[in-house]
């Protein structure tokens, strides 16, 4: 029986062509908070779109590897690449996997799709280096005010954030570590805070702090996270855990170092001023959270035409969370049903505008972040009250990874109602070339003691 135009052999120039063109995606798609099961299974169908099947990816955080096994009994093939930068562009995201989708449906010549990836990787970022500075701080000005701190505040903490970000900046130009970067951005956020309050400027100045926290706090991560671990990629799943909490560890250390110096100086600071948002579906707060989803949105490069829908999953994830508190729900569970409407919503409009559901539901988990317990726990730390602060910030941590469970808990409903696009794709292509069609590594149920 005569091979299948799958399992015939390519020449050896379109096998490491096709090869390297997979290694760019897969490091696009990873380098842009894309899961570990995403940019493997983009990865192989790039491999099988230009007739290199038998090819497996290994993805972690720094390094993404693609083996081929030659059907013919050829020799085999591994390439490495190495993932340098994790900066979201979600403008680019979109473009990656329209040209995957493009590729794996036969519409796309090797050589086109190459000289496309190159146009993606060079193309002008949708909005200006400015501009997404001024997003960062209007993400720290929105959530200020979202929990209940006034116009003052809100210049406040756009402000602290501008001069943070420019800090960070500075001190990325000069080497120096992501971990000191982002605990310097902490610290002036909340040192800006502790002025107002030695100054005796009547306001709500912690605000201030919850929403510099806000602003550093890494929702990708989080969901990417706990994705990851769902799909069965437990070790990427740890390291990114491990991430994440070197994040939150650098967040603390800045604000801690702030706080400490503070408390010795005798600046009146109180755990009773530290400000919650309030549970209300009053404009002061609807108008605070689709601030803080559409700064988030477009400080990850979301294109402009899906900023509305991004505002709309933000607003829909704060009213659900209202109205679950205002039934006496706990925060953390009415946080992972508040963060599961999210990704029931942002996984309806993805699969309508073909386009990855992160692009929604990083940007409308924004009003979730809790800011607010992670400064009262290093309040109370530094107060002298080191189990009500453990408490607190326990309750941070356990909030942030409910976040990215239900994230993914409504797109895995939307999946279960529905099925899976990619299966209803690759199943006949499969079948075409009587090859049997393997399932989502996710899905393969598994028995034992």
């Amino acid at each position: 029986m005569s091979a299948t135009p799958l399992e015939q052999a390519p020449p050896r120039r379109d096998l490491y062509l096709t090869m390297a063109l997979a290694l760019r995606v897969g490091e696009l798609l990873l380098g842009s908070g894309e899961s570990n099961e995403t940019v493997s299974g983009a990865m192989r169908r790039i491999t099988d779109a230009y007739g290199v099947p038998h090819s497996e990816a290994d993805v972690n955080l720094s390094a993404i590897t693609l083996s081929h096994v030659p059907a013919d009994g050829g020799v085999p093939v591994t390439v490495e690449r190495r993932v340098r930068r994790r900066l979201p562009d979600y403008d680019r995201l979109i473009a990656v996997h329209a040209l995957v989708a493009e590729a794996a449906a036969g519409a796309l010549p090797l050589e086109e799709a190459q000289a496309r990836l190159r146009r993606i990787t060079r193309r002008v970022r949708v909005y200006p280096a400015w501009f997404l500075v001024t997003a960062v701080a209007t993400v720290a000005a929105s959530a200020s005010i979202l929990v209940g701190g006034g116009l003052r505040v809100a210049l406040a903490a756009f402000a602290a954030t501008v001069l943070g970000d420019r800090a960070s900046a500075w001190l990325a130009g000069r080497g120096v570590a992501e971990f000191f970067q982002i605990a310097v951005a902490a610290m002036l956020g909340s040192l800006a805070a502790v002025l107002l309050i030695a100054l005796g400027v009547q306001v709500r100045a912690e605000a201030v702090v919850v929403g510099a926290v806000v602003a550093l706090l890494p929702g990708r991560l989080m969901v990417a996270c706990v994705q990851d671990g769902i799909a069965g990629e437990y070790v990427t799943a740890t390291g990114r855990l491990f991430e994440v909490f070197f994040v939150l560890a650098a967040v603390v250390s800045g604000i801690g170092v702030t706080l400490y110096t503070a408390v010795r100086l005798g600046v009146p600071l109180s755990v009773e001023n530290v400000p919650a948002a309030p549970l209300l579906l009053e404009p002061a707060q609807l108008l605070g959270s689709a601030g803080v989803t559409l700064s988030f949105a477009v400080a990850l490069l979301v294109p402009p035409r899906h900023l509305v829908a991004a505002v709309i999953g933000g607003t829909l994830a704060w009213v659900v969370f209202v109205l679950l508190c205002g039934g006496d729900v706990p925060v953390v569970l009415a946080t992972a049903v508040a963060a599961a409407a999210v990704g029931l919503f942002g996984s309806a409009y993805a699969r309508a505008a073909k386009v990855p559901s992160l692009v929604i539901t990083i940007p409308a988990i924004g009003t979730l972040l809790p800011g607010t317990a992670l400064y009262r726990g290093m309040l109370e730390t530094n107060l002298g009250h080191p189990d009500a602060g453990m408490s607190s910030l326990l309750q941070a941590l356990s909030t942030a990874l409910a976040l990215g469970a239900g994230v993914m808990l409504g797109a895995e409903i939307m999946r279960a109602v529905t099925g899976s696009d990619l299966a209803r794709r690759v199943r006949p292509a499969a079948r075409r070339a009587r090859r049997p069609f393997i399932p989502r590594p996710a899905a393969r149920r598994t028995r034992g003691s």
